[in-house]
């Protein structure tokens, strides 16, 4: 694992030297003679590991290792030719990774660059699980789309965006139409194989800012931010138009199709997260009413 090293340094010896043998051990390497030349390279050079001396004039190895901390992503090995002023506890504590005491032998040098190298290594693995954690948290495991409670912490957050910017927000609720006919027939892992296309034909007729739920059982949900009424209805309509095309075969020698309802509604200024919602709803009932596979829309509570 080779990674980038930025070398901080005001003396050109120890600088240039540094710099020329981690370039021998295949290092990708630069450098700077002072820290406010470190901060002003580290917004274009990105670097893994920055390597700086303590003691140097204006901000000190210390302060950039601080702002580092604040603002990059790059871990800070730390190093000094004064071991009675400063300790390996101040280093850390300011959010050094190591330390190490000049003049000091190149060979250990790579030793506290393999440490942390291990130690990238480690937090990228520990920032890979922890973001599988959290989709596994939101997420619905048969259909990928988010889970009904991701979907309440969403709307809030939303909501609270179309009061600030006045931007539209528009919802759907979406029934999958007699659904339960077709597991009492076909059975509940066909009924769970249909779930998890419509999963997959929902996301295939959204944006990259949409957002799609399984809202509970056979129920979906959208929420399609920046979006009126009128584009949403596209949308909805769109999800309609590509279900409709669906061949399902829940049997080698069987074909079935499932149709979905829909309803749609936009946020106004009277709204909360309750009355969107029961307007959306309401729509949706209006479509289950009137003959199921079809769009309805509602404007206002009435």
């Amino acid at each position: 694992m080779n990674n980038s090293i930025l070398v901080v340094d005001d003396d050109d010896g120890i600088r240039e030297s540094t710099e020329d043998f981690l370039e021998m051990m295949k290092y990708t390497v630069e450098s700077a003679s002072s820290a406010e030349e470190a901060i002003k390279k580290l917004d274009t050079f990105k670097a893994d590991i920055v390597i700086t001396d303590i003691r140097m004039q204006g901000m000190d190895g210390l302060e950039l290792t601080k702002h580092i901390n604040d603002k990059f992503h790059a871990k800070v090995i730390v190093m000094t030719g004064y071991s009675a002023e400063y300790s390996y506890k101040d280093a850390i504590d300011t959010g050094a990774s190591d330390f190490i005491f000049k003049p000091f032998r190149f060979e250990e040098l790579i030793l506290r660059i393999k440490r942390v190298q291990q130690e990238i290594i480690l937090k990228k693995k520990y920032d890979k699980t922890m973001e599988r954690m959290e989709k596994l948290v939101i997420t619905d495991d048969l259909t990928g789309l988010y889970n009904s409670r991701h979907f309440f912490s969403l709307i809030d957050t939303e909501i609270e965006r179309h009061l600030r910017y006045s931007h539209p927000l528009s919802l759907l609720m979406l029934d999958i139409d007699f659904f339960k006919n077709y597991n009492d027939t076909w059975g509940h892992l066909e009924g769970d194989n249909v779930l998890s296309e419509i999963g997959q034909i929902i996301n295939s007729c959204l944006r990259t800012i949409d957002r799609a739920f399984r809202y509970g059982g056979e129920e979906f949900a959208v929420l399609l931010p920046e979006t009126k009424l009128e584009k949403a209805c596209l949308v909805g309509n769109r999800i309609i138009k590509s279900l409709r095309a669906k061949i399902f075969n829940p049997r080698p020698d069987k074909t079935s199709s499932i149709t979905i309802s829909v309803g749609a509604t936009e946020l106004i200024k009277k709204d909360n997260k309750e009355s969107f919602i029961k307007r959306s709803d309401k729509a949706l009932y209006l479509s289950k009413n009137s003959g199921r596979n079809k769009l309805s829309f509602l404007v206002s509570p009435d």
